[in-house]
């Protein structure tokens, strides 16, 4: 078997946190949904948010510097794809939102929100890989869920009882 394909099925069996990615700034107000998220160091707080080139977020994630990684909760479902629809009008009308440090909009009821400045970047086969330094962080309430993506559906997970 080809091995683009076998690795597209491979990657849809590893679960991942489902995010919104916004940015504002000079470039505008832009948003899109992502699993594509991970830690890369403590010191300095820091993530790895991977975003397709050929995305229009791409640019103006560039152009602005900024960026908040949203991580949603079960209730989110049809919000993340509201973000995943390019044409969806008024997307951040969906929810509410505030801003920190960055002035990317920060999701109100997020399991966590990240607000990052972009510090590095480079570039792999299709993707920028963007290191992305933690400027404030924003806890929800309660006891924390997430809205997972696994074998090419939506799982939620909450605490164990």
């Amino acid at each position: 078997m080809e091995l683009q394909p076998l690795f597209r099925e491979g990657m849809s069996r590893l679960g991942a946190s489902v995010t919104v990615l916004t940015t504002d700034g000079s470039a505008g107000q832009h948003g899109m949904t992502a699993s594509a998220v991970c830690s890369v160091t403590d010191t300095p707080p820091t993530l790895l948010v991977c975003v397709n080139r050929a995305n229009r977020s791409h640019d103006l994630f560039l152009q602005n510097g900024v960026l908040c990684v949203n991580v949603l909760a079960g209730h989110h479902r049809d919000l993340s794809g509201v973000f995943a629809n390019s044409k969806a009008p008024d997307r951040f009308e969906q929810a509410g939102w505030t801003t920190h440090v960055t002035g990317a909009p920060v999701l109100d009821d997020a399991t966590v929100s990240f607000d990052c400045t972009i510090v590095d970047r480079t570039e792999i086969g299709t993707h920028s890989v963007f290191f992305c330094e933690v400027q404030e962080i924003a806890l929800a309430q309660g006891a924390p869920e997430s809205l997972v993506w696994c074998n090419r559906t939506f799982h939620d997970l909450r605490a164990a009882s």
